[in-house]
């Protein structure tokens, strides 16, 4: 048994999603796991190096996880200047992310970041482009693809399930607490568009590689943008006032002619399963998934209501659908943890210890819901696929302002 060991300078991990979903449940549970199992008796070890401002806090969740003390850096530049370093991933605010990430690809870094890859296409597009150009390995996380009900679902488009696909709908969001007499569950700069705050600069690039990945490239949106409420409290209790939209109301066509409607929305209490759930009407058959369950009905099996509002309903519509089985060790998986899986498997296959490196023909294709493959394969969630979420985000805002529905255009490098 041969191990590889990679370093990967991880910035933002003192923040929520970078503590907790990548260090913590992907890099760290690889780690429980003996490493990531590259097959033919070799396993690649990730090495965590904790990047950010504060030392202090730093090094104290480098005790807290049993990481060496010294594997902790204030300098960005120092870190990327580190030969032995070959990954660096970005999950800071938003404003951050676009300087750092050109550095790493100046430095010949192998980049992995979270969503969006920046605040403005123009700045999304000429990320892609200089990766591009340097050749190194390049990815945005796009997590949703990889959860259970996402996989499940992808598993009845790749059947033809649905038929035609007819509509999306989809619901997502929570009440986040405005911070005054409760704390909110969201960071403060969420609400302030200088920031890069936003729910549309947060959630449009999830639904845009959702929508593309399983229905479709987005060929065009008309939104409806809103701040609900205008007031909130910062993490001292101080109050501000919010600069960014807290709920967006999307329209989507689809490449094919299938129409998606999808609300988002930080200012809403929810009366639904999950807190996202997508319902896909087709001509064959319908199902609801949400980030761990999907429920289907099938054309032969479904009801036939009658609309009489003089009568209470004699049935439960929900008893009426029927549970997509946990066939494939769907419930098992963590969606940051597996699409982590495959980056690291591409960079391992760069220097022939990865699966690619023993004559592989790649395959596995995260939109195929199967992440677990022994196959890093074509990359199609790369900067590229970061820059559409970040056009759809800023075509939105046009459309909202405008008040018009607005063609998206598809991206090229």
């Amino acid at each position: 048994m041969s191990r590889r060991t990679i370093r990967i300078a991880m910035n933002g991990v003192t923040g929520r999603m970078g503590h907790r979903q990548h260090l913590v449940r992907s890099l760290l549970a690889l780690r429980e796991e003996g490493g990531l199992d590259l097959g033919g008796g070799r396993t690649l070890w990730p090495e965590p190096v904790l990047v950010g401002r504060r030392e202090d806090a730093l090094r104290s969740l480098a005790q807290q996880h049993g990481l060496d003390p010294r594997a902790v850096s204030t300098d960005l530049d120092a870190a990327l200047a580190d030969d032995g370093i070959e990954v660096y991933f970005d999950a800071q605010i938003t404003s951050e992310r676009l300087a750092a990430l050109r550095k790493a690809v100046a430095a010949g870094k192998h980049v992995y970041a979270e969503k969006p890859t920046a605040t403005s296409l123009d700045g999304a597009l000429e990320l892609a482009r200089a990766a591009s150009r340097a050749g190194v390995e390049h990815g945005v996380v796009q997590d949703k693809l990889f959860l259970p009900g996402l996989r499940k679902l992808a598993r009845l488009v790749r059947g033809g399930f649905f038929g035609r696909v007819l509509s999306v709908r989809g619901e997502f969001g929570y009440w986040v607490f405005e911070g005054d007499w409760q704390s909110a569950q969201r960071p403060s700069w969420n609400y302030r568009a200088e920031d890069g705050g936003g729910i549309v600069s947060d959630m449009f690039p999830h639904w845009e590689y959702v929508l593309h990945s399983l229905f479709g490239r987005v060929t065009s949106v008309q939104a409806h943008l809103a701040t609900h409420l205008p007031h909130r409290w910062d993490e001292r209790g101080e109050p501000y006032r919010a600069t960014a939209d807290d709920a967006a109301y999307g329209i989507f066509t689809l490449e094919g002619g299938a129409v998606a409607q999808i609300n988002s929305s930080w200012a809403v209490r929810v009366h639904r399963d999950e807190l996202v759930e997508f319902q896909v009407d087709g001509t064959e058959g319908s199902a609801v998934a949400g980030l761990r369950g999907c429920r289907y009905q099938h054309r032969a099996g479904t009801p036939r209501p009658v609309w009489n509002p003089d009568l209470p309903a004699a049935e439960r519509f929900r008893d009426q659908w029927q549970e997509v089985p946990d066939n494939d060790g769907d419930e098992a998986t963590n969606g940051f943890k597996a699409q982590w899986e495959l980056f690291l498997r591409r960079v391992a296959d760069r220097d022939g210890t990865g699966p690619g490196g023993d004559g592989g023909d790649g395959g596995g294709d995260p939109g195929d819901g199967d992440a677990r493959g022994q196959s890093a394969g074509p990359c199609p969630w790369d900067l590229l696929a970061g820059a559409r979420g970040v056009q759809l985000a800023e075509l939105a805002r046009t459309s909202s302002e405008q008040g018009r529905r607005i063609e998206v255009p598809e991206l090229v490098l």
